[in-house]
């Protein structure tokens, strides 16, 4: 399945540094506002130590990890919702994402201006949440008033309307629609009304090179207000990310171990973006390639093979399906099989992380 999430923030946080380090790519990023108008895109590989070992005892042609596409989204600023900064045209950018990178400034660096004059983390949250809101509101009031007029030959409608209104209210009362509570049914009509409200947010603080662990007063206000809200946050140091991918292997490690650090944060950034979501990967393991396939936690094992191929869910047969440990343990399928671990599995199988799976389907 395509995972797709987009960089947001005001003009000046490090939007495009980081996209840069994520992707490795050469996105524009320079000290002046509106430096992307049109969204960056790339791919970002998630951080996966189990495809390495599945590459150590099964020899493969290819390694292929599960994929985050990342989308760039220039900077909002006051008024966007009302087409201020090219507000309009970026706001239906982030329509289209499935969930949201909020970058917020906490570093310092005075030769890097600031829109509104000075650093404060919690002002530029506002800041962008409410120009969200304000756009979700305008949207939603047009399409409810659309809806409502449909109803009127259509009784079908009304659940509809109830959430529409539901959604109204909360935007109305200065709340972003991801608080509030659904079940799965209508979790599923929600998203068809394309709120960038709904979506969920996780919080990247860009800290500066002295404060890699956001321990810091700036980056210790945006913990404080993820937490009070339910979401993620994940202190990165764009810029010191972007001089890591230009290092050859050996010094990047050696510069890492000089910060304390155990891995990139971009790499804690990518796993926490997948787990935001609510996804997992499962794999499959041949001499052409290795894979990891991203699915929904709670994907059953027809849904699983779907996302290899549509026909693999439509003419599902049984799975046989192992563990990555079973095989670090038992060092081949042969010796799996042997040992009664290699499970046949059916259509009501919840498919679990770290899976391995072969699958037999006929169509």
């Amino acid at each position: 399945m395509s995972v797709e999430v987009g960089i947001v923030g005001l003009p000046n946080v490090g939007k495009s540094t980081l996209f840069n380090a994520l992707t490795a790519a050469k996105a524009e990023a320079q000290n002046y506002p509106f430096c992307t108008i049109e969204p960056n895109v790339g791919a970002v590989p998630v951080p996966d130590d189990r495809l390495t070992t599945l590459a150590k005892l099964i020899k493969s042609e290819k390694i292929i990890p599960a994929m985050v596409q990342v989308v760039d989204i220039a900077g909002l600023v006051r008024g966007a919702s009302t087409g201020e900064g090219l507000g309009n045209k970026f706001l239906s950018h982030i329509r289209e994402v499935d969930a949201i990178l909020h970058v917020v400034r906490c570093f310092t660096l005075a030769d890097v201006v600031h829109v509104d004059g000075g650093v404060d983390p919690l002002r530029d949250i506002d800041t962008i949440e409410t120009e969200l809101m304000l756009a979700d509101l305008g949207s939603l009031e047009g399409m409810l008033e659309r809806t409502r007029k449909q109803a009127k030959g259509d009784k079908e409608l009304l659940p509809k309307i109830a959430l529409m209104e539901k959604c109204l209210e909360a935007l109305q009362a200065g709340k972003p629609v991801r608080g509030l509570s659904f079940d799965d049914d209508q979790r599923k009509v929600v998203k068809t009304f394309g709120l960038i409200t709904a979506k969920k947010v996780l919080y990247v603080a860009n800290v500066d090179e002295s404060d890699v662990s956001g321990t810091g007063p700036l980056a210790t206000k945006v913990r404080e207000r993820a937490a009070s809200e339910g979401s993620g946050v994940v202190p990165v140091c764009s810029k010191l990310e972007a001089e890591l991918n230009e290092l050859a292997p050996d010094e990047r490690k050696e510069m890492l171990e000089s910060l304390g650090m155990k891995e990139p944060a971009l790499s804690t950034l990518a796993r926490e973006a997948y787990r935001l979501l609510g996804l997992q990967s499962y794999y499959t393991a041949g001499p052409k390639e290795i894979r990891a396939w991203t699915i929904p936690i709670g994907c059953t094992a027809p849904q699983a093979a779907g996302v290899i191929h549509s026909d693999f869910e439509k003419g599902f047969i049984r799975a046989e399906v192992y563990k990555v440990d079973d095989l670090v343990e038992h060092r081949t399928e042969a010796a799996i099989r042997a040992a009664g671990k290699l499970r046949v599995e059916g259509k009501t199988y919840v498919f679990q992380d770290a899976d391995v799976a072969h699958f037999l389907f006929n169509v």
